[in-house]
């Protein structure tokens, strides 16, 4: 159950009524904010100012007559008051059984409290990470990774059909450079004073995986000239170090649905069917041999070459095949997670979306912002003993999947993350993860206690005695839940979900202070654990939706 629309849903009664009093036929919607200030009630709307002119009215006189129509509606004792305030908000105070009516469902619901249907029909394709098999998985990557995944677990959950995929790009120079670059350190493990190429790949992970290709084949590629060993050692290169991101990836808890390789487009011929077909809508035209896709005229800052004077095809007609090969798969949102530096390549292929007539609003670019390492607070150089970057497996092996899932999503992906790896390892309430998985251990602690005092919680419990206004407030905290996971979905901003756990949590850790859960009166007990439960059950699927465990023992 979500609050919010349950609440929208009854407000948007009364006011049909009261159109129908007065015999006014008008489309109306309804929307409901939570206030800044907390004396200002649990919602307010602006209902009644939007009714105002239409209707000729005065927007409080409005709001009068509306608060009146509201209350007929209002059969279930939903709503304990409303008010007029300002030049006509309606403020709106739920009862208490409101709230209590929402913890009776969460224990009912259990691991699926919080989900909807709101994605019903509806197929969506991810697409994240996608780094070039040239290298490990740095810790940009990361956060890209933890983003994308947790984005498809929140659209699973509010019921739309995910598919999360990886593309591979496995065609071009680059693969070229990195296979000759192998080869390079192949030689050298061979005895050869080997020189790599002057655009070749320099990071230690190739010396390594040259001295394990070297330990398998001994000498048998010494002799082999470069354009015959290239394709063996370009594949070498390409799979060993898909299979390290495949590690890493598996290890940080995200498994994609497919790895799509860009070579596939090409051996099907979707890349050529791709310019072909912005060839017959008369958008190419050819410039000093080389073929040019008028993007200019589509919304990019200029025309771009798909087609090279040497006859080989670009990244970006590649890239606009696979796009095009998305689109045609049906999905109705096709939704790619960018690093920050590849902004300006957002506006060159909704051009080419647009010039393929394709619907450009199915099409959503996500940019991803940097991350600044952080030791004892200080930032730290983002490089290895290879003298190039950190990587996601050295951010792994450092605070592990838990930690490293919850930092790169504690705030929004478009903003720019400083990560403090010494918070991270630190097991005390000041770190947020720890401070959150604690409110799930201890719980599951008073449980232990409550079975072994024979006082489990009873499959009915009676909630009426929870009166005091700590308990209501862990009770509409717990009741926020639904309409936070909707916002996360709808919004795209999974960060929204370790922020409100975070704020649970320090409602719960204060209760927890100030209350007992067990020894009080038998009613009282089960009202207590009732919320324990339910507080549970939310910390547990929110930390399921970012992919962070939930321990029963801390």
């Amino acid at each position: 159950m979500d609050v919010r629309k349950v609440t929208e849903s009854l407000l948007l009664a009364g006011i049909k009524r009261k159109l129908a009093e007065w015999g006014v036929v008008l489309e109306v919607s309804v929307s409901v904010e939570i206030p800044r200030q907390e004396e200002h009630g649990d919602f307010s709307t602006n209902a009644a100012m939007q009714l105002a002119r239409p209707l000729g009215k005065k927007p409080r006189e409005v709001a009068g007559e509306l608060t009146e129509a509201i209350r007929r509606e209002d059969d279930r004792g939903w709503i304990a008051s409303l008010s007029v305030a300002g030049p006509g908000f309606i403020n709106i105070v739920l009862s208490n059984d409101a709230w209590r009516e929402v913890v009776a469902i969460s224990l009912r619901k259990g691991d699926r409290f919080g989900s909807s249907d709101q994605g019903k029909g509806q197929k969506v394709l991810i697409e994240f990470v996608s780094a070039n098999p040239t290298g490990p998985l740095h810790v940009g990557h990361g956060r890209g990774a933890a983003v994308g995944d947790a984005l498809a677990r929140i659209l699973s959950f509010e019921g739309y059909e995910v598919a999360t995929e990886y593309y591979v790009n496995d065609v071009g120079n680059q693969m070229d450079n990195l296979g000759l670059s192998l080869y390079s350190r192949y030689l050298q493990e061979c005895g050869v004073d080997a020189q790599l190429p002057e655009d070749g790949y320099r990071g230690d992970y190739l010396v390594e995986l040259a001295r394990e290709f070297h330990g398998e084949v001994g000498d048998r590629y010494k002799a082999t000239p470069p354009t015959l060993a290239l394709p063996v050692f370009r594949k070498v290169a390409c799979e060993r170090i898909l299979n390290g991101i495949r590690k890493d990836l598996e290890d940080f808890r995200v498994r994609f649905d497919r790895w799509f390789r860009e070579e596939t487009l090409h051996r099907a011929g979707e890349v050529m069917g791709a310019i072909e077909k912005l060839r017959s809508r008369g958008l190419l035209y050819e410039s000093e041999g080389a073929v040019f896709f008028k993007s200019e005229a589509h919304g990019d800052e200029k025309d771009r070459v798909l087609v090279r004077a040497d006859g080989r095809t670009t990244y970006f007609a590649a890239d606009i095949a696979y796009h095009r090969h998305k689109f045609l798969k049906g999905y109705a949102r096709v939704i790619d997670l960018w690093g920050a530096d590849h902004h300006g390549y957002a506006p060159r292929l909704m051009a080419a979306m647009r010039g393929l007539g394709e619907d450009e609003l199915r099409l959503e670019i996500l940019l991803v912002q940097f991350v600044t390492l952080l030791r004892e607070g200080k930032a730290i150089q983002m490089s290895t003993r290879s003298g190039e970057f950190t990587t996601l497996r050295e951010v792994l092996d450092e605070v592990g999947p838990d930690a490293a899932r919850f930092f790169y999503l504690l705030r929004s992906f478009h903003s720019h993350l400083d990560f403090d790896l010494t918070l991270a390892k630190t097991q005390s309430s000041e770190n947020p993860v720890y401070y959150i998985q604690y409110v799930h251990a201890r719980i599951c602690s008073i449980f232990r206690e409550a079975a072994a005092r024979q006082t489990p919680l009873s499959d009915h419990p009676s909630l009426s005695s929870l009166t005091l206004p700590d308990e209501l407030a862990l009770m509409k905290k717990v009741a926020r839940f639904p309409d936070v996971v909707s916002e996360a979905a709808h919004l795209r901003e999974p960060h929204r979900i370790p922020f409100y756990l975070l704020e649970l949590s320090r409602e719960f850790h204060a209760f927890y202070q100030n209350h007992r859960f067990l020894g009080e009166t038998p009613e009282r007990t089960q009202g207590r654990l009732a919320l324990a439960k339910a507080v549970k059950t939310v910390v547990g699927i929110g930390l399921s939706l970012i992919g962070v465990s939930a321990p029963e023992r801390m």
